[in-house]
């Protein structure tokens, strides 16, 4: 078989220009040497579908395992497991013949209302990347190819295919690609995927600074830029940018337009035949990759969600100690989500799971000869009557030990396409629970939900509450492990839950209007924002209980290079065996930039036995310590004293240590503009020009007890000089900045 270039100088600018478009809706375009591979939605779980094809899963796919959404695997801070899981649907690809999985889905989770939250990891992209890379390369290690998406800012699905998201350089570079950049450098996907929407004005999928210079210049991707299906809107202005592969086909209708454009001369063949090569590389790639005799097994991969599943729980309170629950213990189950599983979101990722565990049946399995009632409490189904369905979970609370509701968010209420408009919990479900809660003080409440719901209704009545998010087709057995102490809980939130919608960041600027959202929090996305304004919250990022207690006993840092090695000795100071995920938060005082107070630069986990110690160990790379500097255009790390703070949350910590840094100063060109005191600062222009204005700086060294570095660094050293007359010889002040700007690479 011949290499690519010769394969490619064979064909035809027809059969070019096709290789950029799908043959079909989920099939690329078979060309001479190049083979069609296929690929479908993922990320949880694979949605192949063989009769009629659509975007949204409005019609059936094959059964696979649906394994956790993003919203729950990232609850596990895990990337072995999460590796596995991608093991596992690279096993299942395999077997189906699939060689693209379309996902993971690593896009910030700017604002709780979001209706693709459930799809991605959190509004942190360090635990987005880590998370992401561990995805990716189990996946790809399978032979399978990962399309990382939704590049870049798709952080909302109100006018999905219009919107401009507006951001500034620092957080688009900070928050909004820095998980993206992380799984391209460290993971390699195939694949990447642009999104529906515009950044900056400027269509994802005919941006040539995200794809081109960002994405392939600056950080050496090296595979095929993927539309996500329907985003193109101008094929030839893609192209041009960097897309290689539209989705899905049209029949030719923009291959002639592509055609059209190279012979008019608008377009440079070359553009045509690199995108192409690009196509064709990840086509053979995954071709040559096959291995039609995979098999897996279904009680293998049920296991796994499973343990997924009961990883991702989160005890969020326990005051009482009511958990784990007394198998002996008369239980009232109360809530339509007990007996009908809401374990997965809707849309483009929507899986026909193999099959699902239910909670209410699960329960009663382990629960014995004690007695376990169940009462719906609410119904999805709007012809049912709530105030008789609560009056019979009333009941039934008040004649038990315990009653166990399960409260969340209908599938109704989160799907793709479509943001929420708030972030409470349905009415008739608050009614619910305060209800059982008057006849019942032994009550724990079980959350089922995608995105994040206001709890503050919730946690002032029952005694315990865990948060199960989406939990895949195993979420039953999973939540009756932690409900009566089988597993452990060891889950953490990854997104903050607010106290009140107003609170969240991005509260002011969501979902925009006529087109363009302004991203005008900018760096303060999440817990940062909550920090540096002191809000208080219901659960702060990174928090989750356990069965047992731990102990943070010592922290010690040692910069080793370009890094910090971080050592947490953790000791398990309960009775109980149980997991901790120490989380490490960065600090730095008197920066020369805004910052958030603090932000996740490290995580790890031990398993210890009760009244053992274990470490974690945790290497910080110097990356986690840059800011990106806008005049400059590049990454930046302050030289000096960074803080350093292990804890169980982000607002639990436990200890802080101080490491001192390497690093630069930045050094801008210097102009008119420029202020005295930036002039006054330069290695070579601040001596020169002290020399000569000695005596007048004099004037501005504190005189009666006034600070004028304020008024320097905001007068313009044009203007100043303008008012000195006579005093710099003659072309001085061009030739000292020329200087200066040459030692500064200007």
């Amino acid at each position: 078989m011949p290499d690519i270039p010769s394969a490619l100088d064979e064909l035809t600018l027809e059969q070019k220009a096709g290789l950029g478009s799908g043959a079909d809706f989920w099939t690329t375009t078979a060309v001479d040497h190049v083979p069609s591979i296929l690929m479908t939605d993922g990320p949880h779980g694979l949605r192949k579908q063989e009769g009629a094809t659509d975007h949204l899963a409005l019609s059936g796919s094959l059964p696979a395992t649906c394994f956790p959404p993003a919203v729950a695997l990232s609850q596990t801070w895990d990337p072995a497991l999460v590796f596995r899981v991608g093991e596992a649907l690279g096993r299942e690809c395999q077997a189906a013949g699939i060689q693209l999985l379309l996902g993971p889905g690593v896009n910030i989770k700017r604002d709780p209302r979001a209706g693709r939250n459930f799809e991605y990891f959190s509004e942190d992209p360090l635990v987005s990347g880590i998370l992401g890379s561990a995805w990716v390369s189990g996946l790809q290690s399978m032979g399978v190819g990962a399309s990382l998406k939704h590049f870049a800012a798709n952080n909302q699905e109100t006018d999905r295919m219009r919107v401009s998201a507006d951001i500034d350089p620092r957080p688009l570079r900070e928050i909004y690609l820095r998980a993206f950049q992380q799984v391209v450098e460290e993971a390699r996907p195939w694949t990447v995927m642009c999104s529906y929407n515009r950044v900056n004005g400027v269509h994802a999928s005919q941006n040539r600074w995200l794809l081109t210079e960002v994405l392939r210049e600056q950080w050496g991707f090296d595979g095929c830029v993927v539309s996500d299906w329907g985003a193109v809107a101008d094929r030839v202005a893609a192209v041009e940018a960097g897309l290689d592969l539209q989705m899905p086909g049209n029949d030719g209708f923009d291959d002639a337009k592509v055609m059209a454009a190279v012979r008019d001369g608008s377009l440079d063949p070359a553009v045509v035949t690199e995108a192409a090569a690009r196509v064709a590389r990840v086509a053979r790639k995954a071709d040559q990759a096959r291995r039609p005799d995979t098999s897996w097994d279904t009680e293998d991969h049920h296991d796994l969600a499973r343990e997924v599943a009961s990883r991702a729980i989160v005890l969020l309170r326990d005051d009482q100690g009511i958990l784990p629950l007394d198998p002996t213990r008369h239980l009232a189950v109360i809530g339509e989500f007990a007996a009908r599983p809401r374990y997965q979101g809707g849309g483009s990722s929507h899986v026909n799971a193999i099959r699902v565990d239910v909670a209410l049946d699960e329960i009663r399995a382990r629960a014995g000869d004690a007695e376990v009632s169940y009462s719906a409490g609410f119904s999805s189904d709007t012809q049912a009557d709530p105030v008789a369905l609560r009056a019979d979970a009333v009941r039934a609370a008040a004649d038990a030990d315990v009653a166990v509701v399960f409260l969340g968010l209908l599938d109704s209420q989160e799907n793709e396409g479509a943001d929420r408009t708030d972030i409470e919990l349905p009415a008739d479900q608050l009614d619910l629970l305060e209800a059982v809660v008057a006849v019942q003080p032994c009550t724990v409440v079980v959350l089922s939900h995608g995105g994040v719901v206001r709890l503050a209704p919730v946690v002032a009545g029952p005694s315990a509450i865990l948060d199960g998010a989406l939990l895949g087709q195993a979420g039953g057995s999973a939540l009756a492990d932690v409900l009566f102490g089988i597993v452990n809980p060891s889950g953490r939130i990854t997104e903050t839950v607010p106290e009140r919608l107003e609170d969240a960041p991005s509260f002011t600027n969501f979902p925009g209007e006529r087109m363009h959202v302004r991203y005008g929090e900018g760096i303060l996305v999440g817990y940062r924002w909550y920090d540096a304004r002191s809000i208080d919250v219901t659960f702060p990022f990174g928090h989750g209980l356990s069965y047992t207690t731990f102990a943070h006993e010592s922290l010690t840092l040692a910069v080793d290079g370009d890094s910090v090695d971080v050592r947490v000795t953790v000791r398990n100071t309960g009775e109980r065996a149980g997991r901790e995920i120490v989380q490490l938060y960065a600090s730095r005082d008197r920066s020369t930039v805004v910052r958030a107070p603090q932000w996740l630069v490290g995580f790890g986990a031990v398993d210890l036995a009760p009244g053992q110690s274990g470490e974690v160990v945790v290497t910080v790379p110097r990356r986690e310590f840059e800011y990106w500097d806008e005049e400059l255009g590049r990454w930046l790390v302050e030289g000096g004293e960074y803080r350093i703070a292990a804890g169980a949350s982000s607002r639990d910590i436990r200890l802080s240590a101080t490491a001192e840094l390497p690093g630069e100063i930045a050094r801008y060109r210097l102009g008119a503009q420029s202020s005295i005191g930036e002039v006054l600062r330069d290695p070579v222009a601040g001596p020169a020009f002290r020399e000569v204005f000695a005596a007048m700086f004099d004037q501005f060294s504190g005189a009666e007890g006034t600070d004028y570095g304020p008024m320097l660094d905001s007068l313009p050293f044009g203007r100043f000089l303008s008012t000195t007359g006579s005093a710099l010889p003659a072309g001085m002040a061009d030739d000292v900045l020329a200087r200066a700007n040459a030692a500064n690479g200007f």
